[in-house]
């Protein structure tokens, strides 16, 4: 398995020398398959297929790496030692560079180097989520290569703290939308939906406080609804 994480790591760490080194075996494969089957397709069929593989390692290696690490790697401790915005753009983003000390289950220390984009995070979302600069996180890594690691952000504080203020964002959106039209019916039943599935998500969460004032609220509304009815 440690063999497979190497490749994955050169793959998604050094994208330019990948796309590269992707075209250049296979047009050499084609080369060779041209003259050992005597036949001219294969210069034009395999550069082509080399073409779309390297093209697809730039976009989605990086997801395949992550779910690799996720199905055999082995859980430890990171923390990140050292950031540093370069002049790299990605998505109108700056690209930062990272340096993390792994912290092994065999307690053996291990530095990773990683950057926005070659970052393996999980669970997969439409957004970078690597953790600030001197807090811990769950990692996990293939023993025997432990320098390609994988970023468990569900599993680590500032990850939790992400997840619940997107679920907050879908309550405050329901809470307006029911604040402008209180009498609507949909919007009532937005906000309840969204209170419900807050407080059952968050029962045990950080934040009593804020899961009693939901509490409340629905209290509030359910009441509000039996006072409307006839």
């Amino acid at each position: 398995m440690h063999m497979i994480s190497a490749v994955l790591f050169f793959l998604t760490h050094h994208p330019i020398w990948s796309f590269l080194l992707i075209l250049f075996c296979s047009f050499a494969m084609g080369i060779l398959l041209s003259i050992w089957r005597n036949h001219g397709r294969w210069l034009f069929i395999l550069p082509i297929l080399g073409l779309l593989a390297a093209i697809f390692n730039i976009f989605v290696t990086h997801y395949v790496n992550s779910l690799f690490l996720n199905a055999v790697g082995t859980e430890g401790t990171a923390i990140i030692v050292y950031a540093e915005e370069t002049n790299s753009l990605y998505n109108d983003e700056y690209v930062w560079e990272y340096e993390a000390v792994l912290k092994t289950s065999e307690g053996q220390d291990v530095v990773a180097n990683f950057n926005t984009m070659s970052a393996s995070i999980y669970p997969l979302r439409n957004a970078i989520l690597i953790p600030p600069k001197g807090e811990g996180f769950v990692a996990k890594y293939v023993p025997g290569f432990e320098r390609n690691i994988l970023i468990m952000s569900d599993e680590s504080d500032y990850g939790k703290k992400w997840v619940m203020n997107k679920d907050l964002n879908q309550v405050i959106k329901a809470e307006a939308k029911f604040a402008s039209s209180p009498n609507n019916p949909k919007f009532i039943s937005e906000y309840r939906q969204a209170l419900q599935a807050f407080i059952e998500k968050y029962r045990d969460g950080p934040d009593p406080a804020l899961l009693r004032q939901y509490e409340q609220k629905l209290e509030a509304l359910d009441a509000t609804e039996r006072e409307q009815q006839p």
